[in-house]
Formats: structure tokens, C-alpha cells, sequence
């Protein structure tokens, strides 16, 4: 059955431009950059003795949720580009250093990376889900 010039086909979904994707990239990685700071700063002294387990000095452990929240404001803004995204894409890998730094001396404490909702032992789905956020995070980086 012929459809009308200009018909949109009913079966075809809308396509996202380049852009729009690298855009909710950003804003994934932002929102979640700034849930695990705003979670670790709610647990406070919780947090520094999570990090303390994962071998991280405190002074580093201190500014992580800081760095998270700009990084992640920014991305979510969408200021400032590409520098969030990049920061995003060090700040991931950093972490996900310790995780397989941990991974290999077999220490496997509760990673902290949401605070004190974070009480799972790393393992293998810690450093999938790293990975992932440092793909979505070059996403951003390379497309938005």
C-alpha cells in the first residue's frame, strides 16, 4: 500500500543524531559521577574507612567526592566541553586501578563507590560496570 509523500513509516523509530547521542552520554556519566559523590559525602567518615580498605591514601580519598561532583555537574551542564569528559575518562580509569590493583592482591573489600550503599565485595561485576561507564564516558568524549 502506497503511503502519502512525507508519511513517516509507522515501524521506523527516530534516529538520534551524533550529537543527542554523546549528549545523553555525558549526562548518564554526570548523573552518576554525581550520585556516588553525594552518597559519599553522606556516609562521611564511613566513606574515608571504605577508602582506607581499598588502600587509598586519605588526602586523595578526602578530594575524590569533590572531583566526582564537578566533573559530573559539568558533564550533566554540558560546560566546559570536552575537559569534563576527559576527566571523566581518567577519573574511571584511576578507579578502576584500584579495583583491579584489589582484584589481583586479593583484599576484595566493599568498593565505596556509592558510599555507604556500596557494601558488596569487589569482584568481577565492579570492574564490568567500571568498564562500561569508561566506554559511555568516551562516548561522551568523542561524540558530544
Amino acid at each position: 500500500i502506497p503511503r502519502p509523500a512525507g508519511a513517516a513509516h509507522a515501524s521506523c523509530p527516530p534516529k538520534i543524531s551524533v550529537e543527542t547521542l554523546g549528549t545523553i552520554a555525558a549526562i548518564a556519566v554526570g548523573v552518576t559521577l554525581v550520585a556516588a559523590a553525594g552518597l559519599k559525602l553522606l556516609a562521611g567518615p564511613t566513606w574515608l574507612k571504605q577508602a582506607a580498605d581499598m588502600r587509598v591514601p586519605r588526602l586523595v580519598a578526602q578530594v575524590v567526592p569533590y572531583a566526582e561532583f564537578l566533573i559530573g555537574i559539568a558533564l550533566t551542564a554540558q560546560i566546559l566541553e570536552p575537559w569534563p569528559a576527559l576527566a571523566a575518562v581518567v577519573l574511571l580509569l584511576a578507579f578502576t586501578t584500584v579495583i583491579v590493583l584489589r582484584l589481583l592482591d586479593g583484599s576484595r573489600p566493599p568498593c565505596g563507590c556509592f558510599g555507604v550503599r556500596s557494601t558488596r565485595r569487589l569482584g568481577a561485576y565492579h570492574l564490568v560496570r567500571n568498564l562500561v561507564l569508561i566506554v559511555v564516558a568516551l562516548v561522551a568524549l568523542l561524540l558530544g
